[in-house]
C-alpha cells in the first residue's frame, strides 16, 4: 500500500536526520524560535481551484486510512463543479457508486493493529480543531527514531500517524535548546525548547509548494466539516445589505410617525 511505501521511506531515511538534537546552549540572540503555533492557513473557503486540489490531495494520500463519512461523492462532485468523468478518473474508488459516503477501505482493526488507535474520520476535524491547528499538523512532523513510526509531531506529540507526506515534504530534523527554569522552592528544573527545523533530505517539492499542498488539503477539509459553508457566507452577505437597507428605511418611517406625533 503507498502508506507503507512512505513510511519504509521515512525509516530507511532516518539516519540520515537525527531528530530532537539539543542545540547547544546559546544566548536567545542567536537562536530564535520559530512560532509554529501562530501558523495560519489562511484558506479560502469560495476558491473552487483550490478545493478542487485539495479533493485530489486527500484521495491520493489521505482516504486510504482516514473517511469522510458524513460526505458523499455526488455531493463534492457538484460543489466542486467537478464532472462525472473527473469523479469517476480522479476520485471515485473503483467499486463504489456516485451516492456512496467517502468510507476509507481500511478496517477499523487493521487500523488499531498497525497504528495502535484507528485513523479517525476527518468529517468534522477542522471543526473540532480548526482550521490553522491542521495546518500546523501537517507541516510539523519531524524526525525521532525513538517512536515505533519514526517521526514525531510538535502540535500533537506522540502522534500514532506516520508522514505519509515525507515524499513531498522531505524529512525535518527538529532542533531543540535546553531551557533552565527555576522554581519557588529553588530546584532547577531542565526542558526541552523547540528552536528550528533544518530539512537535510528534501522532498519532491519545495518549502512554497508543500505549503501549497497543505493550505489546499486543509481548505478541503473545512469545506467538508460544512459544505454549505461558502454558500452561506455569500447568502450572509446579502441578508446583512437588506437589514442596513431596511433600518434605514425604518429610521425614515420613524421620523415620519414622530413628526406628527410632535
Amino acid at each position: 500500500m503507498r502508506k507503507f511505501a512512505l513510511l519504509a521511506t521515512a525509516f530507511a531515511l532516518l539516519p540520515l536526520a537525527q531528530a530532537q538534537e539539543p542545540a547547544a546552549a546559546a544566548p536567545a540572540e542567536e537562536a530564535v524560535a520559530i512560532d509554529w503555533a501562530h501558523w495560519q492557513a489562511g484558506n479560502e473557503i469560495g476558491n473552487t481551484a483550490s478545493l478542487q486540489r485539495g479533493a485530489r490531495n486527500f484521495m491520493g494520500y489521505c482516504a486510504g486510512c482516514h473517511s469522510l463519512k458524513y460526505n458523499r461523492y455526488s455531493r463534492v462532485a457538484e460543489d466542486l463543479k467537478i464532472n462525472d468523468g473527473q469523479l469517476s478518473e480522479y476520485l471515485l474508488p473503483a467499486g463504489s457508486r456516485k451516492a456512496d459516503y467517502i468510507i476509507t477501505s481500511l478496517a477499523y482493526e487493521d487500523g488499531e493493529a498497525w497504528f495502535g488507535k484507528a485513523p479517525p474520520d476527518l468529517s468534522l476535524i477542522t471543526r473540532s480543531k480548526g482550521s490553522d491547528y491542521v495546518y500546523q499538523f501537517l507541516k510539523t512532523f519531524y524526525a525521532d527514531p525513538a517512536t515505533p513510526t519514526g517521526v514525531n509531531n510538535l502540535a500533537l506529540p506522540g502522534t500514532a500517524m506516520p508522514h505519509v507526506l515525507s515524499d513531498l515534504q522531505g524529512v525535518q530534523r527538529g532542533v531543540f535548546r535546553t531551557v533552565e527554569s527555576k522554581g519557588a522552592s529553588g530546584e532547577i528544573t531542565r526542558s526541552e525548547e523547540f528552536v528550528n527545523f533544518d530539512n537535510p533530505v528534501p522532498g519532491q517539492l519545495t518549502a512554497a509548494q508543500y505549503d501549497e499542498f497543505v493550505r489546499d488539503t486543509v481548505n478541503f477539509l473545512d469545506y467538508a466539516g460544512e459544505p454549505y459553508k461558502a454558500k452561506r457566507i455569500d447568502l450572509g452577505i446579502w441578508v446583512t445589505l437588506f437589514l442596513l437597507v431596511f433600518t434605514g428605511l425604518a429610521y425614515l418611517l420613524k421620523k415620519e410617525y414622530w413628526r406628527d406625533v410632535k
